[in-house]
């Protein structure tokens, strides 16, 4: 699989995984906490920003009838109509160049998910490096032929889709003009139970796809992302908050600051970890050596004395015949004075 380059930024399994962090509607309503929250995505490690870009009016109507109002009781939006809803979790556009800037100023990547074809041409405007096509915008080829036709990356993100779903899309942006595809496996729950979360599909996409594939990770905590890492995952993506208790429209299921941190240390510590199929000693276990069992002589023996249990065992160091000798060693004589202490070698039979 090849490579994907954003920005600065080179995306694949032969580099660190690259971690996004989703601002989304956890600003609140204020530019000021949405710096905020860029700066403490910076502090942490992430090394990409991503909004959403959108305005009630582009996403839905404000309209009374079914559907337009989210009537799922276990929903953190619960009661909420659609049009609230966006209005009060959309990122107004005259906010995206300074927290566009401010991410740049920290040496982050900065991109968003658009949500129709007015948002692409705004973005474009900002000379985004990138494009993340949200998971319940994967059916919308027009939005996806639009995008691919900026001919810079695209993220796909698979929340509900099926496999079909997942192939029209990338199909759509290959013959769109996007070279550049990375999948994201996603579960569109909010938040998404770690039993749900199917990791294992992710090394399923590569084969099936060749190309990069990340994690769109709604669930709490940072377990599922550690873990994607080891079926290949090269992006993880979490929303992030500054804190949880002070509310938001995702916030329930966003990272702190201090999450974040260790989403990006123990992210890179795993894709460290996965290495290769190696078996025997390596360079830096040598030293270790020294700490297995091996036969040694426990008493002090003269020439012609039987090797007995009583003055041969297998004990630390490692620096005598491995233990497996044992019996073959057994009831022979020595050759030599032995010293309690030495290691058993072939030598001293003679």
């Amino acid at each position: 699989m090849k490579d994907i380059t954003i920005g600065q930024l080179t995306i694949g399994e032969n580099h660190p995984p690259v971690i996004i962090g989703e601002l989304s509607g956890n600003h609140n309503g204020s530019l000021e906490r949405a710096l905020e929250i860029v700066d403490a995505m910076a502090t942490a490690g992430a090394q990409i920003l991503k909004l959403q870009t959108y305005t009630a009016d582009t996403m839905t109507i404000d309209a009374e009838g079914p559907g337009f109002f989210i009537s799922d009781k276990d929903s953190l939006w619960y009661g909420n109509s659609l049009y609230e809803l966006y209005q009060k979790a959309y990122t107004p556009w005259e906010w995206h160049k300074p927290i566009f800037e401010r991410a740049r100023k920290h040496g982050m990547e900065a991109f968003s998910s658009p949500f129709d074809a007015t948002a692409v041409d705004f973005l474009e405007e900002l000379d985004v490096p990138a494009y993340k096509i949200a998971s319940f915008e994967n059916v919308d080829i027009p939005l996806i032929k639009r995008v691919a036709a900026t001919g810079k990356p695209m993220i796909i993100s698979t929340g509900m889709a099926s496999l079909s779903t997942i192939e029209d899309a990338v199909t759509a942006a290959k013959d769109a003009g996007c070279q550049d595809i990375i999948v994201l496996k996603c579960t569109s729950n909010y938040p998404a139970s770690p039993e749900n979360s199917n990791l294992a599909t992710i090394s399923h996409m590569q084969k099936l796809f060749g190309c990069q594939i990340g994690l769109s990770d709604h669930t709490l905590g940072i377990g599922a992302g550690i873990a994607s890492v080891a079926f290949g995952a090269t992006v993880i993506e979490k929303h992030i908050t500054l804190s949880r208790k002070e509310g938001g429209v995702d916030s329930d299921f966003s990272l702190e600051p201090d999450e974040l941190k260790l989403l990006v240390d123990e992210s890179y510590r795993a894709w460290q970890a996965i290495g290769k199929i190696a078996y025997g000693t390596l360079e830096d276990e040598k030293s270790s050596l020294g700490f297995r069992r091996s036969l040694y002589i426990v008493e002090d023996m003269v020439a012609g004395e039987t090797i007995t249990a009583k003055n041969l065992r297998a004990i630390r160091p490692g620096y005598g015949l491995p233990p497996k000798y044992m019996d073959e060693v057994m009831g022979k004589k020595v050759t030599k004075d032995v010293k309690r202490g030495s290691p058993m070698s072939w030598d001293l039979l003679g």
